[in-house]
């Protein structure tokens, strides 16, 4: 698997909530499902630092969306996971599946 290709654990988790969250992910959106599912706080442009990343590694897309005026008129980034984000997130899952199924064999 090539460098690019990994996820770190927070980029895992930012890559599922925009499956989550579908077609209203951005920024905000995306730090306030975190906070939900994890009552953890985040920055903002953390959030904004791991989404960039996971559309540079080619997991999601970006679109500008439409100007609002509760946003001053500037426009949001919409993000979508795109195929490849899809399969990689299908992968993670199926790993972590078999080491379960192995923690189990131990009965622990």
């Amino acid at each position: 698997m090539a460098e690019q290709d990994r996820l770190g654990n927070l980029e895992e988790m930012v890559l599922l909530i925009v499956i989550l969250v579908k077609d209203e992910a951005y920024g905000i959106t995306v730090r306030d499902a975190y906070v939900k599912q994890f009552g953890q706080e985040i920055s903002l442009s953390a959030i904004h630092t791991v989404l960039r990343r996971l559309e540079k590694k080619g997991y999601t897309a970006s679109k500008m969306g439409g100007a609002s005026t509760e946003r001053g008129g500037r426009r949001k980034r919409l993000y979508e996971v795109t195929r490849y984000g899809y399969k990689k997130a299908a992968e993670i899952q199926e790993q972590r599946n078999q080491l379960w199924e192995l923690i189990l064999k131990l009965g622990i």
